[in-house]
């Protein structure tokens, strides 16, 4: 018989007190298997929304969700492991990029990814636009691969952290997705399931990002930070700006052209910028003494995408599937671009067809936006401020009408805002 009860459980933590690491492992353990209720559980999960979870409450709630599934073994690899995440943005096509250039670098990177939601987009879907490629891979095509050719962009297994799943979901229905310690733990017990031996997170703090307040963002990032630390992964995180969208596309098939740009040594200059901001973060974090700029320069970077995609079963030189309608939204004034709202953008795309309200949705590989203009540039009326691409006319409409305030158009001259806002390690 337990000592333990849910409701004296989530009593302790409804009153502000602190749960045993005990306590803490017998309630997860508990919920895993079906012996407390789902309404228990958003109980505690409310009453941890409200009054949060101290340090020690957090490693062992980490700790539990980590040890509810199988770890990944990256040991015995002739490269070091270093992985990157991203906590979504609008454009945000980074990974395309930088894990294939971090790899090129003499790191292997086993990239999990996940699936959009909302107005920002999966990395997995994405990759999904390319014919052929695959995203779900057994636990030794991915050590394989990674030995082979250094990258892996695929599915989290079912086996990693699966209590996690549980609690998303939950969390998702009870309005308590945006507390810390539950983000925190939720990113990270799956980070370190993954075997990775180092990891850099993009903090990602604005308009539109999931976290917009910068103080938040930070302790948000000094958290997961300390948590892969104690869990013996060496941890840094970048908190980068995203009130405009990243680059000129958003939208699945859209963004891997754009990528594929970038790997080629063109596409937007804030993509590359922050592309070999956070390899240079990450070849550091592995005492690897290679500038990524020269793989980038050189070709290296493309030659391991293109591995990478083969790898999977991708055409890493097929046609990029296309949507069937597009438009553009035309100036109405002349004058200077002061600001591009990355949240409208991203819903627009959203609209459009790019993105899902549930996990479920099926996406559209070839919908989504093109910013044909940036902030500080003069326009004049009438000139297309953004493409959209959509694949009936009804989405198009959709996506039409998003994007009618998603930017600001003044007289004055704009003052650039950075991309790199702070570092925390």
């Amino acid at each position: 018989m337990s000592t333990f009860s849910a409701v004296d459980v989530i009593t302790t933590k409804r009153d502000g007190g602190v749960l045993s690491n005990d306590a803490i492992g017998w309630m997860l353990n508990s919920y895993v298997a079906g012996l407390v209720a789902d309404e228990q559980m958003s109980s505690l999960l409310m009453a941890i929304f409200f009054n949060g979870l101290s340090p020690e409450e957090l490693r062992t709630w980490t700790a539990c969700m980590i040890d509810s599934g199988e770890r990944l073994d990256l040991r015995g690899l002739s490269r070091p492991t270093v992985d990157k995440h991203s906590t979504g943005g609008v454009g945000d096509k980074i990974s395309l990029i930088l894990a294939p250039l971090v790899a090129a670098c003499g790191a292997a990177v086993p990239q999990l990814s996940g699936r959009g939601l909302g107005h920002t987009g999966g990395t997995l879907d994405k990759l999904e636009a390319i014919p052929g490629w695959r995203a779900v891979l057994t636990n030794d095509e991915i050590r394989d691969q990674l030995e082979e050719v250094g990258v892996v962009i695929c599915a989290a297994g079912a086996g990693l952290a699966p209590v996690d799943r549980k609690l998303y979901a939950l969390r998702d229905v009870t309005a308590t997705v945006e507390s810390i310690p539950l983000i925190s733990s939720s990113i990270m017990s799956k980070k370190i399931a993954e075997g990775t031996g180092a990891l850099l997170l993009d903090v990602k703090v604005g308009r539109g990002a999931f976290i917009k307040d910068y103080e938040r963002a930070r302790t948000l990032a000094a958290t997961m930070v300390s948590l892969g630390n104690d869990h013996g992964v060496a941890t840094v995180a970048q908190l980068t700006a995203m009130d405009a969208p990243l680059g000129r596309a958003v939208g699945n098939a859209l963004e891997v052209t754009e990528s594929v740009d970038v790997l080629r040594g063109e596409g937007p200059a804030d993509v590359r910028e922050l592309t070999l901001a956070l390899a240079r973060i990450m070849v550091s974090l592995v005492g690897i003494d290679v500038d990524p700029e020269t793989k980038l320069n050189d070709g290296s970077a493309y030659e391991v995408y293109k591995q990478m995609i083969t790898a999977q079963g991708g055409d890493a030189d097929a046609e990029m599937p296309l949507a069937t309608h597009r438009s553009t939204v035309d100036a109405t004034r002349s004058g200077v671009i002061q600001s591009i709202d990355a949240l409208q953008v991203g819903l627009a795309a959203w609209r459009l067809g790019a993105g899902r309200a549930r996990k479920e949705d099926p996406v559209s590989a070839g919908a989504g936006v093109l910013c044909l203009v940036r902030p500080g540039d003069q326009i004049e009326a009438g000139q297309p401020l953004f493409e959209i691409h959509a694949d009936d006319v009804e989405h198009l409409e959709r996506g039409h009408q998003s994007l009618s305030d998603a930017l600001v158009i003044g007289e004055g001259a704009v003052t650039p805002t950075p991309l790199l806002l702070d570092r925390i390690q």
